[in-house]
């Protein structure tokens, strides 16, 4: 007696290839949707800074980091240390913010985390959704080189997809990366110290910027 093999129909195929593609679909969405917040966050991270900045100094009348009253005003649990009230906040944006004689871009989180303007403890940068740190500066460095073009307070956020980078400047600015408020450098190493080399943004899927807005 012979086994007669049973092949699926062109009906069973056929649905099959739909639930296929409404499964695709549905990942690819899930998957822009995620890109989507990690944007929206990138953006509040930014606004969120430069409020607290600006809360500081309407209470204090200080720049946080800068602050030549900060041990004075908080004594616990540890002495804060203060700034030297030049009003410039001195350090680049990631700065290591461990042991004796940090800098004042790193008590800038410090002073802030103290009067309660940001979340946490201490002076070490906070991260954002791309594991990059958040830091600021003042535009130039120690020796006077203008970085990326800023000479004033600016925030920066590295570790930065191309597409979620662009969205950024496009979004919060003129989505050019040498002009306007929000400019980025393309990164070969994670946190890297900014420069005045800003390159046309390029959506290949792996380049990497760092981010800094002005305050």
């Amino acid at each position: 007696m012979k086994n007669h093999q049973k092949g699926f129909t062109l009906v069973e195929i056929a649905i099959v290839l739909v639930i296929i593609g409404l499964l695709l679909g549905g990942i690819l969405k899930g998957q822009e949707m995620i890109v989507q917040a990690k944007i929206k966050n990138a953006m509040a991270d930014f606004s969120g800074i430069s409020a607290a900045y600006h809360g500081y100094q309407d209470r204090y009348r200080k720049i946080p980091g800068d602050d030549d009253g900060a041990a004075g005003r908080w004594t616990t649990p540890t002495v804060a240390t203060s700034g030297d009230g030049s009003g410039v906040v001195a350090g680049l944006y990631n700065a290591t913010c461990a042991g004796a004689g940090v800098a004042e871009s790193c008590n800038w989180w410090d002073h802030l985390r103290r009067a309660g303007f940001v979340a946490g403890n201490g002076a070490s940068q906070p991260t954002n959704a791309f594991a990059g740190q958040i830091g600021v500066q003042t535009g130039n460095n120690a020796s006077g080189t203008v970085m990326n073009g800023f000479s004033s307070l600016i925030v920066c956020s590295a570790n930065i997809p191309d597409k979620v980078a662009i969205a950024i400047d496009t979004s919060m600015d003129d989505g050019v990366s040498a002009t306007g408020g929000v400019r980025a450098e393309l990164q070969s190493a994670p946190n890297p110290t900014i420069t005045n080399t800003s390159a046309a943004y390029a959506e290949t899927g792996t380049n990497i910027y760092v981010i800094c807005r002005q305050i």
